[in-house]
């Protein structure tokens, strides 16, 4: 299975599969009282209100009539803004679509090496602020 993120914006994330020889576009779109993701333009899953909707989603690509079979796939969203982008073409933080094998496609802050929390103080200093702690001498 190989993915492709296709268009990434603040309201809306397209990304195209291919499965085999199938090609599928997965859609999510965020409207003002309800979130939906759409598998080739029909409507899987929705959730509403105001606070609170979900950001994790499963689908089967495959499945036969009674259910079974398929590639098993979750839709992780992380739609708040992105920060740092002035543009004008505002999007969301993150999305990644991840498989049973890991990670198939990635954005942002569901990148899985975003989501490794640091091992020690200097590495913390470098992921968060950019700064080198301890004996470097950058005249060597």
């Amino acid at each position: 299975m190989h993915a492709e993120i296709v268009r990434l914006g603040l309201h809306q994330v397209d990304i195209k599969i291919v499965s085999g020889d199938q090609m599928h576009v997965l859609q999510w779109r965020r409207n003002l009282l309800w979130d939906e993701v759409l598998l080739n333009g029909k409507r899987q899953a929705h959730s509403s209100g105001f606070f609170g909707r979900e950001k994790v989603y499963g689908l089967v690509f495959g499945a036969d009539e009674n259910g079974q079979g398929g590639t098993q796939v979750m839709l992780l969203l992380d739609p708040s803004t992105e920060y740092g982008n002035w543009s004008g073409n505002q999007r969301i933080a993150g999305v990644r679509l991840e498989a049973k094998d890991g990670p198939i496609v990635w954005y942002g802050s569901l990148d899985p090496q975003a989501l490794q929390k640091p091992s020690t103080f200097s590495d913390w200093m470098k992921k968060t602020m950019g700064m080198e702690w301890g004996n470097h001498n950058p005249h060597q």
